[in-house]
């Protein structure tokens, strides 16, 4: 008599959206947006890099106000932890790797330091002056032109420290991919990842308040 061997097959994971759509809109413009304010400085088109650089700060303030009001992983409560936790991560940093459904809590030091230092060169370039005194930002005529030459020099210093970041947030991005078996990027792209806790649904009222709030800011800072 033959006994079979019955095989149970496990069944996928299912996707589910960790990252909403405005999320990644705003992290890829940020990405593009760098680069532009960048391009823009070095060429000397200053009418597009103040346009680029007001762009940004409504992001900001977009992102700023989601990380309060947002989706359950946009928000910085959900993310942000202390060094207890921080370091418990890094002591469970082995293979096989499991995914945090968002910034895990090493990540977010990452994205607060992003937020952080380009929280400050904006609004340092929005009080800057350049040594003729010809190009300034929106905000430069409520200081002086020495506070504005300072707020110039700090604007320039911090796109330093932001590359810094940058170029440790990528090479983070490499090690998760290459030793973690772990791909970071698809997951800001498509705002699924197998198996992960849903960010939950859309908030589209507070999403539109987020929109306004932003507008109005940029608004604000040329009147």
């Amino acid at each position: 008599m033959m006994t079979e061997t019955v095989k149970t097959a496990r069944a996928p994971l299912k996707d589910a959206v960790i990252w909403d759509w405005s999320l990644r809109v705003f992290h890829w413009s940020a990405v593009l947006l760098i680069v532009l304010l960048w391009w823009s400085a070095e060429n000397g088109i200053m009418d597009w890099h103040r346009r680029f650089g007001l762009t940004m700060l409504g992001l900001l303030v977009f992102r700023l106000y989601w990380g309060v009001a947002g989706t359950k992983t946009a928000r910085f409560k959900s993310f942000v932890k202390g060094p207890k936790a921080v370091r418990a991560y890094l002591r469970e940093m082995k293979r096989p790797y499991v995914p945090a459904a968002g910034h895990n809590p090493l990540g977010a030091l990452s994205v607060v330091a992003l937020l952080l230092v380009l929280v400050l060169q904006v609004g340092a370039g929005l009080f800057a002056v350049d040594v003729d005194g010809l190009e300034s930002g929106p905000l430069s005529r409520f200081v002086s032109f020495e506070a504005g030459r300072a707020a110039a020099e700090f604007h320039e210093t911090s796109f330093n420290i932001l590359l810094a970041l940058i170029v440790l947030h990528v090479a983070a991005i490499a090690f998760y991919f290459a030793v973690l078996k772990t791909n970071l990027v698809r997951a800001m792209v498509t705002g699924k990842r197998a198996g992960a806790e849903s960010a939950g649904p859309f908030p589209l009222a507070r999403f539109l308040i987020g929109v306004v709030i932003a507008g109005a800011a940029v608004a604000l800072v040329q009147l």
